[in-house]
C-alpha cells in the first residue's frame, strides 16, 4: 500500500500546488459532498416532490454510511495528512509538504471516503427517479423519446462531473488519497442500486424501522467489540489525527465514527416515526398531497427551518451526551420535514379555505 499512498501524495501535491487558486471551489464541492447535506438539503426538497424517492433517500444515505463505518473498520484507511508523517518511505528530511484546511482533519480511517460515497448513493438515486419520472410512455412520439434521451445525457453528465468534482476535492484538501475516493464513489452507485429493488421500504412500518436501527447499532457494537476483544483499536485513527492535524480547533467530534452512527440511526427512526403519525397521514397523504401550492410551501418551510436548525450547536465538553443530542436533533429532523412542518401548513390552508368560504 505504501507505493499506492506515495502515489497519492504526488497526486495531492499537484493539485495543490497547481490549483490552488481554486480552493474555494473545492472547498464548497466538498461541502456538496458532505452527507449532512442529505438530511438538510436534498431530503426535505426531495420528499415534498416525491415520497418514494425522499423515503428511499433516507434509507440510501443511512445503510451507505452504515456500510462505510463497518468498511472503514476493517480496512484501516490512512488519511494522507498524517501518513506522510508516520510512514518509513521517506527520510525525516524528505517528508512531502501537504497543507491542511479548516475541513481536512477528519478522525475516522479514510477508506472508503464518505464523502464520495454518500454523495454518489445520494446523487444516484436524485438521477433515477427524475428519469424514472420523465420516462415517456410507450406510445410517446420520436421527439419525446429523443428529448427523453437528451435530458438522460445531460443528466447523467452532470453526475459524473459532481462526482469527479466532489472526488478531486477531497483528494486536494489531503483528506484522502485517490484511490480511497475511487472506492467510495463505485460503493455509493452499488448500494442506491440495490434499493431500486426493494420498493418495500417505501411502505415500512414503525416496527420495520425500530428493527432496523436494532440490527444496525448492535452490529456496529458488536464488530466494535469483536476488534477490542482481538486487541485491535477501532478508534485508532483519532488518536492520528490529533497528533497530526496542523490546528486543534479543526478537530470535531461530529467526524468520529460513532457520531456518524448516531446520527443516520437518529435520522432512520424520526423517519419510521414521521410516517406513521395521523399528521403526515393527514397532511401529506390527504387532499393537500397533490397541492402543488402545499407542497411548494411545505419546501420552502422546511428549508428555511433546517437552515435555521443547523445554528444549534451541540455541547461537545461530554461525549456521551453529545452522542444523545445529536441522536435527538437527527430524529427531529426528519419527523418536523415529513409530519410537524406538513401539518401546520395543511392547517394553515385549511383555515384559509375556510376564510375564503
Amino acid at each position: 500500500m505504501d507505493v499506492i499512498h506515495s502515489f497519492g501524495v504526488l497526486a495531492i501535491q499537484h493539485l495543490q500546488n497547481n490549483y490552488k487558486e481554486y480552493h474555494r471551489f473545492l472547498g464548497f464541492m466538498s461541502t456538496v459532498g458532505d452527507p449532512r447535506n442529505i438530511f438538510s438539503i436534498y431530503f426535505p426538497l426531495w420528499f415534498h416532490l416525491s415520497h418514494k424517492v425522499g423515503t428511499k433517500m433516507i434509507w440510501v444515505a443511512v445503510i451507505g454510511d452504515w456500510i462505510n463505518l463497518i468498511f472503514k473498520w476493517i480496512l484501516f484507511g490512512q488519511r494522507p495528512y498524517w501518513w506522510v508523517h508516520e510512514t518509513h518511505l521517506y527520510h525525516n528530511s524528505s517528508v512531502p509538504h501537504l497543507d491542511q484546511f479548516h475541513i481536512t482533519c477528519e478522525t475516522g480511517p479514510g477508506s472508503p471516503s464518505g464523502h464520495s460515497m454518500g454523495s454518489s448513493c445520494v446523487w444516484y438515486v436524485m438521477i433515477t427517479s427524475a428519469l424514472n419520472l420523465a420516462r415517456p410512455s410507450t406510445d410517446s412520439s420520436v421527439w419525446s423519446s429523443q428529448r427523453y434521451r437528451l435530458l438522460r445525457s445531460c443528466l447523467w453528465m452532470a453526475f459524473w462531473v459532481i462526482q469527479i468534482s466532489v472526488g478531486i476535492s477531497r483528494v486536494f484538501i489531503a483528506t484522502h488519497f485517490p484511490h480511497q475516493v475511487v472506492l467510495g464513489l463505485i460503493m455509493g452507485m452499488l448500494v442506491a442500486e440495490v434499493f431500486e429493488h426493494i420498493p418495500s421500504i417505501c411502505n415500512a412500518s414503525l416496527k420495520v424501522y425500530l428493527q432496523v436501527n436494532a440490527f444496525l447499532l448492535s452490529f456496529a457494537i458488536c464488530f466494535y467489540l469483536l476488534l477490542k476483544f482481538m486487541d485491535i483499536d477501532p478508534l485508532w485513527s483519532v488518536t492520528k489525527a490529533t497528533k497530526w492535524c496542523a490546528n486543534p480547533d479543526w478537530i470535531h467530534l461530529d467526524t468520529t465514527p460513532f457520531a456518524g452512527l448516531v446520527r443516520n440511526l437518529g435520522a432512520l427512526f424520526g423517519l419510521g416515526l414521521a410516517v406513521n403519525t395521523e399528521m403526515f397521514i393527514l397532511s401529506c397523504k390527504g387532499k393537500n398531497g397533490c397541492n402543488t401550492t402545499f407542497r411548494v410551501m411545505c419546501i420552502a418551510a422546511t428549508l428555511t427551518f433546517l437552515q435555521l436548525y443547523d445554528f444549534i450547536k451541540l455541547p461537545t465538553h461530554t461525549e456521551a451526551l453529545f452522542y444523545i443530542l445529536s441522536f435527538c436533533k437527527s430524529a427531529s429532523v426528519p419527523l418536523g420535514v415529513v409530519a410537524v412542518i406538513p401539518y401546520c401548513v395543511h392547517l394553515l390552508i385549511r383555515d384559509e379555505d375556510r376564510k375564503l368560504a
